[in-house]
């Protein structure tokens, strides 16, 4: 999943954006890129879960 944050977005608001995304979503940072005009374009992956066996 990427997430495309404008320049003119807060370095909070970002965060509190991916923030979210993780806590509800089951995401996880994958990558940043910054752009020279100050605009970010966030990568997401999916967090794995492991499963442990009760046997």
């Amino acid at each position: 999943m990427d997430i495309f944050i404008p320049r003119d977005i807060s370095r909070e608001a970002a965060r509190q954006l991916l923030t979210e995304h993780a806590e509800y979503g089951q995401w996880e940072l994958s990558r940043v890129r910054k752009y020279p005009d100050g605009s970010r374009q966030v990568r997401l992956r999916r967090k794995i879960l492991r499963v442990r066996s009760t046997l």
